[in-house]
């Protein structure tokens, strides 16, 4: 089963905690055990796994990436000016893969699913693709 989502982000660079949304997916398709892979069709954002209980994780993330990408640098050659965005997105990459069992993710106590922001505001979207074993 393939499900497509859309969000609007509001900032350059922005986490969205996605996970309800995979858990509404995988609930729909009421599969048991299998995978769930979230994917994300930019070359400018991208999708990871990290702690969703302190939002100074992705303000953590953030800080870091624009040091070792800073938006503007002399020697960038893309033409958009948008090499930071993505630089960051081929970091973080642009999909996820989460076991399930017994009908629920395997994420850790503290793992959140986020869409990955790096050049925005823009509308975006993602895929949720749910593989049964």
């Amino acid at each position: 089963m393939l499900y497509k989502y859309t969000l609007q982000t509001g900032n350059r660079d922005q986490l969205l905690e996605i996970t309800g949304q995979v858990r509404k997916a995988l609930q729909q398709a009421q599969v048991k055990n299998g995978a769930v892979v979230i994917y994300c069709p930019h070359t400018t954002a991208g999708i990871t796994i990290n702690e969703n209980a302190d939002p100074n994780v992705g303000r953590d993330l953030f800080m870091r990436l624009e040091e070792v990408y800073p938006w503007k640098h002399p020697r960038y050659l893309h033409g958009e000016g948008n090499s930071a965005a993505h630089l960051k997105a081929a970091t973080i990459g642009v999909s996820q893969a989460v076991p399930v069992a017994d009908g629920e993710l395997i994420l850790g106590v503290w793992q959140g699913i986020y869409f990955c922001e790096f050049d925005g505001p823009r509308k975006r979207t993602y895929y949720i693709k749910i593989i049964k074993d």
